[in-house]
C-alpha cells in the first residue's frame, strides 16, 4: 500500500489538466437532452399557431437543469458561457433542424410543426409536456 499510493498520486498528477476537466455540458446527456427538448418545444410553439408553450413548465425544466449542472460541479459562469455560446446555439439549431426533418417537419409547411407538436403532446414526451394545444 505504501508503494501503491505514491504511484497512484504520481499517475494522477502526471495526467494533463484536460483529462481531469469536466466534460462540456453538451456531453452530459441529461443536460443536453433537457435543453434540446426545451429548444424544440419553443420552435414548435413559434411555428405553429394552434400550439402554445407551457412557459412556466419550461422555466421549471431550465431551473432544474441548472441545479443539476451545479450539482455536477459546473459553476454558474460555466453554465452561462455554454448557454450564451454562439457555436453551441448553432450546433443545437442544426441538431434540431435535422431531428425535425427526420420527423417529417418542414419550415415550408407550418402545419407539419402542428402535426409534430400534437403527436408529441399525445405521447407526453419531453417535448410534448412543454406544449399545449390552444
Amino acid at each position: 500500500m505504501k508503494i501503491l499510493m505514491p504511484a497512484l498520486c504520481a499517475a494522477v498528477f502526471a495526467l494533463p489538466l484536460s483529462a481531469l476537466a469536466k466534460p462540456s455540458l453538451r456531453d452530459v446527456p441529461q443536460i443536453e437532452d433537457g435543453l434540446f427538448a426545451v429548444a424544440l418545444a419553443k420552435e414548435v410553439r413559434d411555428e405553429c399557431d394552434s400550439i402554445d408553450g407551457r412557459v412556466f413548465k419550461a422555466i421549471g425544466v431550465l431551473t432544474s437543469l441548472k441545479r443539476e449542472a451545479n450539482q455536477l460541479g459546473y459553476s454558474d459562469d460555466e453554465i452561462r458561457a455554454y448557454i450564451d455560446s454562439q457555436a453551441e446555439k448553432d450546433r443545437m439549431r442544426a441538431k434540431g433542424e435535422k431531428f425535425l426533418a427526420q420527423n417529417g417537419v418542414s419550415y415550408d409547411n407550418p402545419e407539419t410543426f402542428c402535426t409534430f407538436g400534437r403527436a408529441e403532446i399525445a405521447k407526453n414526451s419531453a417535448i410534448g409536456v412543454l406544449l399545449r394545444a390552444k
